[in-house]
């Protein structure tokens, strides 16, 4: 079924700014009028639910039709194909003016005081405007009009930024060309997308629990199940630990990590300490700091809660001084997993190992004594580390256990990929915190790709 049937749309009045200046070829057009299109299909039509209108312009303005102009989503979409381009210049200013004046009011059916109804304006330009866009769009957005600016070729990508709503990354799309102007259709859609009731309605074989997304859905498990592979159906979880895991984190505090990216490593730590469902059942976390020596900074099991644990993080001092990986490893594998130190018995053991740098001392047989003992090893290395250490340290497969980046300011994406990888596979119970952070960044990218 198309994405309308599935997704009620809140009640909106909806303007599209379209840009039919000289540098629009005439089957560039057409493009935008199928983009337009494919948007309406996907919205709740009608007098009540969302109204459409078009405003065309190039050195002038043209109301194509108003809000008020066309009732139902056959009209309009037979209203958008009579459009025709203007093929003068490019006054945006003029038409965002043109839309907050006229094509938004009362008088073209616009429904701005009444509460519950949102106003939209979706401009998609190609050029670089005559005239200013700045104060007109800080007007239009100060009156309630969310704009999403789609700027498409060798568009002027400031003027995008000037005119859009807060926040930017999801209101300025660019795309290469008018040919590839339908892959924002899905956006849209989405965008519009209020209930998709595909649970309430029922239209789902979920054992447990459905959980809808727009146009979509998928099957849950109550506490203590977890999602077999089917995607469907449930399984008990077997009792006892749920998802146990002893954490150590081994984070190098040499003098070549500054002082800056030491606080960003300290982000990265909690940023996957936040994935996990900490507590004396399920999951506990140690940290060590090595340099030229080598520092528990909190054992195992020390703290119970997270937020006890991510306040030790954020306190703890730089070392400052060499880099003695080796040595750190042994410490990691004789010491941190010992049940001395908060260790449990029976429980899964993962290290994650932090490095910007070629290590001082000999590191094979300490890795080599961590992956026989079981351990799950981690291996992520920032700037100046060097693979094939990674690499040593790394469980197998290792594809899958080491990461790299050459600036620390991206370390937080290798927390992402991270927190999905923890997780002990063995059990699926195991992964439930992990599988809970499902971000909505992710299924946008998704969406954007399908």
């Amino acid at each position: 079924p198309s994405p309308g049937t599935l997704c009620r749309t809140k009640p909106t009045d909806l303007v599209f700014v379209i840009d039919s200046s000289r540098s629009v070829r005439p089957h560039e057009f057409e493009k935008i009028k199928v983009f337009v299109s494919r948007v309406i299909e996907a919205l709740d039509v009608g007098p009540n639910a969302t109204r459409v209108g078009v405003v065309n312009y190039a050195s002038a303005v043209r109301s194509e039709f108003s809000l008020r102009g066309h009732q139902s989503k056959a009209a309009l979409l037979q209203a958008v194909r009579g459009i025709q381009p203007l093929s003068t210049g490019t006054m945006t200013g003029l038409a965002i003016q043109f839309a907050l004046s006229r094509a938004f009011s009362a008088a073209e059916g616009g429904r701005g005081s009444a509460p519950g109804f949102k106003k939209v304006a979706i401009v998609v330009t190609d050029g670089r405007p005559q005239d200013g866009v700045q104060d007109v769009s800080a007007r239009a957005r100060a009156a309630g009009i969310e704009i999403f600016a789609i700027g498409v070729g060798r568009v002027d990508m400031g003027t995008l930024r000037q005119m859009a709503s807060e926040p930017l990354d999801e209101h300025v799309d660019y795309v290469e060309s008018y040919s590839v102007i339908e892959k924002l259709t899905h956006k849209f859609q989405e965008a519009f997308c209020v209930v998709s009731d595909l649970c309430a309605t029922g239209d789902h074989d979920c054992e447990q629990l459905c959980v809808s997304a727009p146009g979509t859905y998928r099957c849950a498990c109550r506490e203590g199940f977890s999602l077999n592979s089917d995607g469907r159906t449930c399984t008990a979880c077997n009792g006892g630990l749920g998802s146990a895991l002893d954490l150590v984190f081994l984070i190098d505090g040499s003098k070549s990590v500054r002082p800056e990216n030491f606080e960003l490593v300290k982000k990265f730590i909690n940023q996957i300490v936040d994935s996990l469902e900490v507590s004396d059942k399920q999951a506990q976390v140690g940290l060590v700091q090595y340099s030229s020596s080598v520092r528990q900074e909190f054992p195992l099991g020390q703290f119970k809660s997270k937020k006890d644990i991510k306040a030790a993080v954020k306190k703890m001092s730089y070392m400052e001084k060499g880099t003695m990986t080796g040595q750190a490893l042994k410490y990691l594998v004789d010491s941190s997993f010992s049940a001395i130190n908060g260790a449990r018995p029976g429980v899964p053991k993962v290290g994650i190992v932090f490095t910007d740098g070629r290590s001082q001392d000999y590191i094979s047989d300490a890795a080599k004594k961590a992956k026989d003992s079981g351990f799950r090893m981690f291996a992520v290395g920032v700037g100046n580390a060097v693979e094939d250490e990674l690499r040593e340290i790394a469980s197998e497969p290792v594809a899958e256990h080491y990461f790299y980046t050459a600036d620390f300011r991206t370390i937080s994406k290798i927390g992402k990929k991270l927190q999905m990888k923890i997780c002990v596979e063995e059990d699926p119970c195991e992964c439930k915190s992990i599988m809970k952070f499902q971000t909505k960044v992710e299924d946008l990218i998704n969406s954007l790709q399908q």
